[in-house]
């Protein structure tokens, strides 16, 4: 198996309501110094991969997201009942899948 199906296999098993961050996903593959690699696996991902669930360290969302970059990757988490703080990120003390 490859990188990018590792990838997608890990995105893959977090649950509703939960995100997980890139390097979390790196490290779950065996490759803790990949979380860009996992955000270029994740920008080519089929529509079955819950990109969405994925977010950086601090809880913050991403621009690649169509058709309106972070606002839309919002919605999908908010849709899920992932909590957010003030200023925008994702709650990760409530959220984060361990």
């Amino acid at each position: 198996m490859g990188m990018f199906e590792e990838v997608y296999a890990a995105v893959r098993r977090i649950p509703r309501g939960h995100v997980a961050t890139y390097g979390q996903i790196a490290r779950m593959i065996g490759r803790p110094h990949a979380a860009r690699a996992v955000g270029y696996a994740l920008g080519a991902a089929p529509s079955d991969v819950p990109c969405h669930r994925v977010v950086n360290r601090q809880g913050g969302l991403s621009a690649a997201f169509s058709p309106c970059g972070r606002e839309t990757h919002r919605l999908l988490l908010e849709m899920e009942g992932v909590a957010f703080r003030e200023g925008g990120m994702v709650d990760l003390e409530t959220c984060l899948w361990r």
